[in-house]
């Protein structure tokens, strides 16, 4: 290997699986392989749903052990949930899972206090009722909060348990409703009326700031020679896709695609009109002073449960049967809260078609379709509304992650929004966290040189748009008169 080539450790964790990616950067190459790849299962006990945090732990250190020799790790991962340590350090019980039922209710409790309208103006953070700031209020007063002298999000745990380092990164604490977005500080304001006590939090970490170097124990069992330097990343997931969006310029749109399908911009600002409230969309932070703003959209998880719900499923000719199902006979709102829990997917989207008068989908290509129907749909409303709101028009569409490899989605995706779409990379959190990674060590420059180095290096499939929508404006006016 060439001396000017270093190797990186990705961990990047999402909410059905983790891996630790091994990225490979040079200055005029980016090659990414898997080390090791394992479950994340939530675990249902009597006080509720929970992450086996633990499991994941142990992933990550078989993952290092796999990857061998590297210059650097990094951690992402999915947002909001968070672990609570007692004065020595110690964690107080399994995290609770974000879709757990525990805050259901709470943020009518939050805006007696705080109107959804002041939150919004001082946080710019979407309505969801996983937030952070719902998950803390929802806690309140129960023994394990009152016992926690450290709040760590899902990515600052694991980096503590692998250096011994406690820290807070920016972006991922941009989701928990308690950061303003344009200070990209803690909103101290809206914590203290909601007696919520920020001190709970670590300091504050920037993307490429140090985390610390691997502790010996975490070296002796995994076989790496120290010192091994942890750097902070985009720590949320999200924000690592975005910074790998291989775009030239600035006139584009992303979609985040995975069990969560995240649709917007990149903006220099934050947006916090009332409008923007009103259209449920976010202000997220993400690398060298942007903002991602956009909208959280359902995504993939309705058809990750049906196929759960199907059994052994051939995703391949699943898809080629879809295809051939009419277009827009059914669709259903892709965002809905209805869809949050796992669970009886098929019945309730079934559900969902009959009580709104629509064909009712049966074998499993016809729901499938109008799942594929409904997220383009979803995307093509979250793009428009996005470009209306910050006044920022797009020319392209790109869409990073998982749904990249579903080709029916991505062409659907094109027509429903009349634009084209640029597909790829697919593991584009794990490629931004190697960037991040590669750019603390100046392997690469400023966020526009990564993604030179990603269009590049990375295969990319594009998609224009096949006329038609008209039909797609009809099927998203049928959708809101429901």
């Amino acid at each position: 290997m060439s001396a000017a080539v270093r190797s990186y450790a990705a961990v990047d964790l999402g909410a059905s699986s983790g891996r630790v990616m091994v990225g490979r950067v040079g200055p005029d190459s980016l090659e990414l392989s898997e080390a090791h790849r394992f479950p994340n299962r939530p675990v249902r006990v009597p006080e509720g749903l929970h992450w086996d945090v633990l499991g994941l732990y142990a992933g990550v250190l078989d993952g290092l052990k796999a990857a061998g020799r590297v210059d650097s790790v990094g951690i992402d991962s999915w947002a909001v949930d968070y672990g609570l340590l007692d004065a020595d350090g110690a964690l107080l019980g399994n995290p609770v899972h974000y879709r757990d039922s525990r805050t259901e209710g709470v943020a009518e409790k939050v805006w007696a206090t705080v109107p959804a309208e002041e939150l919004y103006a001082a946080t710019g953070l979407q309505y969801a009722p996983f937030n952070t700031l719902y998950q803390l209020t929802a806690a309140r007063s129960t023994d394990r909060l009152d016992q926690a002298r450290r709040l760590l999000l899902m990515p600052d745990l694991l980096t503590y348990w692998l250096t011994g380092e406690q820290g807070t990164e920016l972006t991922n604490a941009s989701t928990t409703q308690l950061i303003d977005p344009r200070t990209r500080d803690w909103a101290y304001g809206v914590a203290e009326r909601l007696g919520i006590d920020l001190g709970l939090f670590a300091p504050l970490r920037q993307p490429g700031d140090s985390a610390g170097v691997l502790r010996p124990e975490v070296l002796e069992e995994t076989g790496l020679t120290g010192p091994v330097p942890v750097t902070a990343v985009g720590s949320h997931d999200t924000a690592s896709a975005v910074a790998a969006v291989p775009a030239p310029g600035e006139r584009f749109a992303y979609i985040c695609t995975g069990t969560w399908s995240l649709a917007g911009l990149e903006l220099d600002a934050p947006v916090l009109t009332e409008e923007s409230r009103a259209a449920n969309f976010t202000n997220e932070l993400g690398l060298d002073g942007t903002v991602r703003y956009l909208r959280n959209i359902m995504g993939l998880w309705l058809l990750q449960e049906c196929v759960r719900a199907w059994g052994e499923t051939d995703l391949g000719a699943l898809l080629l049967e879809a295809s051939k199902v009419p277009a827009l006979r059914s669709v259903v709102d892709a965002g809905g809260a209805a869809f949050l829990a796992p669970g009886r997917m098929p019945q309730r989207i079934a559900e969902a078609c009959r009580a709104s008068g629509q064909p009712v989908p049966e074998s499993p290509a016809e729901v499938t379709r109008c799942i594929l129907d409904s997220l383009a749909l979803a995307h093509r409303k979250a793009v428009r509304d996005a470009q209306r709101l910050a006044g920022h028009p797009v020319d392209v569409v790109h869409v990073v992650g998982g749904g990249t490899r579903n080709a029916l989605l991505c062409q659907l995706t094109a027509d429903a929004c009349g634009l084209p779409v640029v597909a790829g990379p697919t593991e584009a959190a794990a490629l931004g966290n190697v960037l991040v990674q590669a750019r603390a060590h100046g392997l690469v420059g400023d966020l526009a040189g990564m993604r030179r180095l990603l269009v590049r290096t990375q295969p990319l499939t594009r998609y224009e748009p096949r006329g038609g929508t008209e039909r797609w404006r009809a099927a998203q006016d049928r959708l809101a008169g429901d």
